[in-house]
């Protein structure tokens, strides 16, 4: 019994290996998170895909949306260890970068604000639209 477990995971190990060595060519960063060091690590991630040439999208909902605002928290902007950069800093260079940023679609009215509020480069996520890319089978989906 043990020796036919052993042998149907081996098995299972060899045909995995070459699914996992394929990277993916779509990316879709989806950011909650409120913690500074987390929104920064998301965004660091995220950049090192985009260099690697995937297409990035990044989903900002939450307090993790705060790192879009014009008037963002300093939690957000304030620079961090050991490169100083910080999470909407991050933001930026991934939208320079090709990267495409959005907010939750309910981000912005639960605010009471519009778009204008909004750093440049950044959009409000459609939901059957952002539906479509998280189920896409050619696309990772990271969660921070």
């Amino acid at each position: 019994m043990l020796r036919k477990m052993l042998t149907a995971l081996g098995l299972a190990a060899a045909l995995a290996a070459p699914v996992a060595a394929e990277m993916e060519d779509r990316l879709v960063t989806v950011v909650t998170s409120p913690d500074p060091q987390t929104q920064l690590m998301s965004m660091v991630l995220t950049m090192q895909a985009v260099q690697k040439g995937v297409e990035a999208h990044v989903l900002l909902c939450g307090p993790a949306g705060d790192m879009a605002l014009t008037d963002a928290p300093e939690s957000a902007t304030a620079p961090q260890p050991p490169r100083d950069m910080s999470p909407q800093g991050l933001l930026q260079a991934a939208i320079a970068n090709g990267a495409t940023v959005e907010v939750c679609a309910i981000y912005l009215p639960g605010r009471g604000e519009g778009p204008e509020v909004l750093i440049e480069g950044v959009g409000v996520a459609q939901p059957p639209a952002m539906a479509e890319k998280l189920l896409d089978d050619g696309a990772a989906v990271w969660s921070f």
